[in-house]
């Protein structure tokens, strides 16, 4: 049975959830002034506070006050596994004790962030770890960032980039999905350039309609894996009543409403997606269009069928698409060595206890 003092604790808010205006009245009615709310959010959102001892320039009494009515929910590290290439992975748990993925790439002076949006996924896409598992929720705005945030201080360095590829679909967590976006690319959050925040989804029709309205120059990334409607269906049923026409159409708005030049993502795999008449369909799918195409070497997961490609036959897809006057890459696999794809180490964790 729980105590008094355990009821009072899990009556705190999280002070990540208060809004500016919020924060500032329950300063006030502290007696404190109101240059103290930007004091304690530079200490939350730029510094990543672990306790409220380190916001030194507070008195110690506020501190106190504070404790006794806010957590910091912070995130705690279950698991992190550090590749050969210098990625690092990690499993974090959040307040409730729901699980998610991240992963810190550097490269360079660079550091990318892979940050996941929900916590499972309900869209089930044949070649995904994490949609086998089903949705657990959404998360929080603050909880996008703080994945963030995380990575940030493991590594010492300064986040450069972000892209919301992680567990989930990040539109259909939208709002949650933009305020994080936003709170990454504030001054007073952790100052990330907006073209260096990227949205991947796979393919929902309203929200990329949405998003194309949005005054900020974030990135938009779309899961594209097919452009054979039967093939699509089977390895994305989660967005099967999105159809490829009505896709097309939808990409051809964004850029003429945005100028913003999209990347469709393909993880090629073998037999599947790879085909001369797959590669022909991609081809007539994004020729005369400003899209970029990513091409991914798939990561195994444990029990699936589904292979990878053949290096060959990825140079073998950017050729044929260079040759219709459309930019291919493939892009370079990080932490191959260690449980890549999302899901993977949470299952993992999951096996060993």
């Amino acid at each position: 049975m729980g105590t008094n003092a355990d009821t009072e604790k899990d009556a705190r808010r999280d002070v990540h959830s208060l809004t500016r205006g919020e924060l500032t009245e329950l300063l006030a009615g502290l007696g404190q002034p109101g240059f103290r709310a930007k004091q304690v959010e530079e200490w939350v959102w730029s510094k990543n506070a672990r306790s409220w001892d380190e916001m030194t320039n507070l008195p110690k009494a506020l501190r106190e006050q504070l404790a006794e009515r806010l957590t910091l929910g912070a995130v705690e590290e279950v698991a992190r596994q550090a590749s050969s290439d210098g990625s690092r992975k990690y499993l974090l748990r959040l307040s409730d004790g729901v699980c998610v993925e991240c992963v810190g790439m550097p490269s360079g002076s660079r550091l990318a962030v892979c940050a996941s949006t929900q916590a499972g996924c309900a869209m089930g896409c044949a070649f995904c770890a994490t949609g086998g598992a089903g949705l657990t929720r959404s998360l929080t705005d603050a909880e996008i960032y703080e994945q963030v945030m995380h990575v940030r201080d493991d590594f010492g360095e300064r986040v450069t980039s972000v892209v919301l590829m992680g567990q989930g679909e990040p539109f259909m967590n939208y709002d949650a999905t933009l305020a994080a976006l936003r709170r990454l690319n504030s001054p007073e959050g952790a100052g990330i350039g907006a073209r260096h925040l990227t949205v991947s989804t796979c393919g929902v029709i309203p929200q990329i309609m949405r998003f194309a309205n949005e005054p900020e120059q974030f990135t938009l990334a779309v899961s594209l894996h097919s452009a054979v409607q039967k093939t699509r269906n089977a390895l994305m049923p989660g967005v099967r009543k999105y159809s490829l026409v009505n896709l097309y159409n939808a990409m051809g708005e964004y850029v003429d409403k945005t100028g913003r030049r999209p990347t469709y993502e393909y993880a090629l795999i073998g037999g599947v997606n790879d085909t001369d008449a797959e590669l022909q369909a991609l081809c007539d799918f994004c020729e005369g269009t400003l899209a970029h195409v990513n091409l991914i070497q798939l990561n195994e997961v444990e029990g699936s069928k589904l292979r990878p490609s053949t290096p060959a036959r990825a140079e073998d897809f950017v050729r044929r698409l260079a040759s219709v006057g459309v930019e291919a890459t493939v892009r370079n696999s990080r932490g191959a060595d260690i449980d890549a794809a999302c899901g993977q180490l949470k299952q993992r964790v999951e096996r060993g206890r």
